[in-house]
């Protein structure tokens, strides 16, 4: 405006009269008046203006400019009491549109000077009073100023926040921790108010800390390995080992959230800030409470706490564990799952075996609550030699298996007494663990707890009948079974085994018997005390062979001293005649010989 007033040229203007009676003086008077009544405005600035009339629609302001500017009513919602004369911050959109009116907005003036204020108070740490308006995913959101802000629920307190919504609708102090120009956001914090009055009181806290001191505190988290007590600016770790003498298995159990409790504190590292509290060394060990009555022998009784692979850990008091191992858990002599017995709470009776009060051990049995089947005393009676039993498998080993015949009560079956027919290598040809077993009683040694039983016996021995079935030089059908290099495997008639070795299976036309073939085979030995037959396929042609050679040798020399007897009384013509008879018998013998071996083959 100033330089247009410069460059108005006043001389024109009087010499049309207008002015023409104004000094240079009073012209120079006049231009300061006139500057001092209008201000300099520039678009996109907030400045003040006076409210100069209010209309139905409009409210009209006055900001120094050359015209007024007009703000849509709407705008002025929050000010129900606005009047003449009042003074407003507005935001110059536009000095002069196409209409020459002056363009202002109070609502711009708001945001533009909110955003001021919030730049501000970040750069500067000021402590804004905000307004929780609503609660959104992951924290609140804040007005500030008139603009919405984010607060992190992590930023709400030093503490874990589980509701947020007992904000909503309150006052709260926060601090400008970010502001995101681009997407025009803004987080703000409440904890960091908090943790400036927390720091001295936490120093203060560790400077006075030591080993056994009792604090108070608030617990604020909980985990399944234990919880975190705030202790006022501090936070401590109470371990679930440290909670209770007896065993649990999560906090939860004893404590919740937000609870007051006394804890000791156990260890700290003051560099690291980490403090180790206690929380049942605050009471005597329940060891020290354990009734001195309470010896080797005695009888108590408990909650099942713990299986475990070994045994299970049964519960006399809070604090007071008994270690009963799977071997005490049954009279049977083979260990099983403790988990076949026992359960977690289960509740049972069981006997003090061993008990060092020293260094707070103790193990306990359960099969001791009833008597030992060994002991008993129709146990003579009931498995005397020769009675019959019925048995589970429980055991194999090369030389035998294990059969119970009742819990506690094992006997040893040796492979050899299985069966008096196979030779079994290894029980598992013959049954499975698991499996039901018929027995005799063999022998039995109950001072050491020694049960011999067999299976074969409960039939007679059928050895003593193949003894006259097998005679040597018998000839039998058999197929052979199995093959290496020392001998081969027949099965005979009525189930039983025969050997043969490799020289005795070649055939008459030189091959070799090969497995599954059946084939004539002759008893070269019998011996029944040990089960064993062995034959010979090559002797059953070879034998009769030799015996029709020998038939005929026989023969052929009753002929020739038959024919000696005569041998005075002929002449030479006779001897010749002799000697061509003779040849034509020889050959005639040769002849039936051979048409006795092809008819047996």
């Amino acid at each position: 405006m100033a330089n247009q007033l410069a460059d108005f040229d006043w001389d024109v203007v009087g010499t049309k009269g207008y002015g023409g009676g104004y000094s240079t003086e009073e012209r120079a008077r006049l231009e300061a008046l006139i500057e001092g009544t209008l201000n300099l405005i520039a678009e996109k600035d907030v400045v003040k203006g006076s409210v100069v009339g209010i209309t139905d629609r409009e409210v009209i302001l006055n900001i120094g400019f050359k015209s007024d500017g007009m703000v849509p009513l709407t705008e002025f919602r929050d000010m129900p009491d606005l009047k003449v004369g009042d003074v407003v911050d507005v935001y110059v959109e536009n000095q002069e549109d196409k209409s020459g009116q002056l363009i202002l907005s109070r609502k711009l003036a708001k945001i533009m000077t909110a955003w001021k204020n919030i730049e501000d108070a970040l750069e500067q740490d000021i402590v804004i009073d905000g307004f929780v308006k609503r609660r959104t995913k992951g924290g609140l959101i804040v007005d500030i100023y008139g603009v919405e802000a984010f607060l992190p629920g992590s930023q709400i307190d030093v503490k874990p926040i589980r509701d947020f919504d007992i904000f909503v609708g309150k006052k709260m102090e926060v601090k400008v921790v970010k502001i995101n120009h681009a997407n025009d956001n803004v987080v703000v914090s409440h904890k960091v108010l908090i943790e400036k009055d927390l720091e001295e009181q936490r120093q203060q806290i560790l400077t006075n800390l030591e080993k056994g001191q009792v604090l108070e505190g608030v617990i604020k988290n909980m985990t399944n390995f234990g919880v975190f007590i705030d202790l006022g600016g501090v936070d401590g770790l109470l371990h679930i080992t440290d909670i209770s003498w007896g065993r649990i298995s999560h906090p939860q159990e004893m404590l919740k959230l937000d609870q007051k409790i006394q804890v000791v504190v156990l260890d700290f590292d003051e560099n690291k800030k980490r403090i180790s509290l206690g929380m049942k060394q605050l009471q005597a060990h329940p060891w020290e409470a354990l009734v001195a009555d309470v010896e080797i022998g005695s009888k108590v009784k408990g909650r099942i706490v713990n299986v475990a692979d070994y045994g299970a850990f049964l519960e006399v008091l809070p604090g007071v564990e008994g270690l009963i191992h799977v071997s005490e858990m049954s009279w049977s002599q083979h260990l099983r799952n403790p988990q076949d017995f026992l359960k977690v709470n289960d509740e049972i009776n069981a006997v003090v075996l061993t008990l060092d009060r020293a260094e707070r051990k103790m193990s306990l049995g359960i099969k001791q609550m009833t008597e030992d089947p060994w002991t008993k005393k129709d146990l003579l009676d009931k498995y005397s030699v020769g009675s019959k039993h019925t048995g589970t498998v429980r055991n194999l080993t090369n030389f035998g298996l294990f059969l119970e015949l009742e819990e506690g009560i094992d006997g040893l079956v040796h492979v050899s007494d299985l069966s008096w027919t196979k030779k079994v290598k290894h029980p598992s040809e013959f049954v499975k663990v698991g499996e039901k077993l018929n027995v005799i009683v063999l022998e039995l040694d109950a001072d050491n707890r020694r049960l011999a039983l067999g299976h074969k016996q409960l039939e007679e021995n059928p050895w003593d009948t193949f003894e006259s079935i097998f005679t040597l030089g018998s000839v039998h059908k058999a197929t052979i079974t199995a093959k290496n290099e020392k001998q081969a495997t027949l099965e005979l008639p009525y189930g039983i085994e025969g050997v043969v070795f490799p020289k005795q299976l070649v055939k008459e036309d030189g091959s070799v018997a090969e497995v599954g073939e059946q084939l004539d085979f002759k008893v070269t030995e019998f011996t029944k005390d040990e089960r064993k037959i062995i034959l010979s396929h090559t002797k059953v042609y070879n034998d009769a062979k030799d015996e029709v050679v020998a038939e005929e040798k026989k023969k052929t020399a009753k002929d020739v001293k038959e024919l000696s007897s005569t041998a005075e009384k002929t002449t030479m013509g006779d001897l010749d005649a002799l000697s061509a008879l003779k040849a034509q018998m020889e050959g005639v013998a040769r002849e039936e010989a051979i048409k006795k071996m092809d008819s047996k083959k």
